[in-house]
């Protein structure tokens, strides 16, 4: 498992809604399920050597769901945030919100925020949880900021590099993903990392997210090390 580990996962987790529904139990215990998964995931990332992963946690068209199903996922966010935001230092973790937080209630955007500054300046693992995230927002979102950058006269059109428009992303200043996941068995990227991901390998599995085990990451990387990453060569 040493051999060729990628060095940046993405992963979409999908699935927890119809785990909780085939168990007889309300949506929100298959989002609790979904972020234990998470956290054991992530540290299975870290024993194999993994140093970036970016979780799609909860994305811009996320907000149509029923009230009290995003209050149930704040909360957890929350839980998660105050329980594991002491453990990023100790484990030399750094943790970013990817997206546009400032969209979320106030207590939750602190703690976002907070636990993000504390954490900026630790090396050994990043994690990325996409927070009202759409790649298509994402990607208008650097064309605006170029466009001012232009007017302004702090960049010239000629400097409009691939490389320069990546530093405009909210991923900016990290490697794209080798390998993205997703659960559940949908072939569609919903709109997730769509310029990141352009060489990244891709694989589906049938398994729901609250399902997935370290065994299925091992798999999923397994198969990520078969491949022939030509890059369009």
């Amino acid at each position: 498992m040493n051999k060729d580990i990628p060095r940046h996962i993405a992963i979409i987790m999908d699935g927890n809604g119809r785990w909780a529904r085939a168990k007889g139990l309300p949506k929100i215990a298959g989002h609790r399920q979904g972020a234990q998964v998470a956290h054991d995931i992530a540290e299975a990332c870290r024993d194999l050597g993994v140093k970036i992963l970016t979780l799609y946690t909860f994305s811009t068209e996320n907000w149509k769901r029923p009230k009290e199903e995003i209050s149930g996922l704040f909360a957890l966010l929350s839980e998660y945030i105050d329980r594991e935001s002491h453990k990023f230092n100790e484990n030399r973790i750094r943790f970013n919100a990817i997206g546009d937080i400032e969209k979320f209630p106030p207590s939750l955007r602190d703690r976002l925020t907070k636990t993000m500054t504390s954490t900026r300046l630790n090396e050994d693992f990043v994690l990325n949880l996409a927070l009202n995230y759409g790649s298509r927002a994402e990607i208008l979102h650097a064309v605006q900021k170029i466009a001012d950058d232009v007017r302004q006269g702090r960049l010239t059109v000629d400097g409009i590099t691939e490389e320069r428009f990546s530093g405009y992303l909210y991923t900016g200043g990290l490697p794209d993903p080798d390998l993205l996941i997703r659960t559940s068995g949908e072939m569609r990227l919903s709109n997730f990392l769509l310029w990141q991901i352009s060489y990244a390998e891709l694989y589906v599995t049938e398994k729901l997210w609250p399902d997935f085990k370290r065994k299925d990451l091992e798999e999923a990387i397994a198969d990520f090390q078969k491949r022939d990453r030509r890059f369009g060569g």
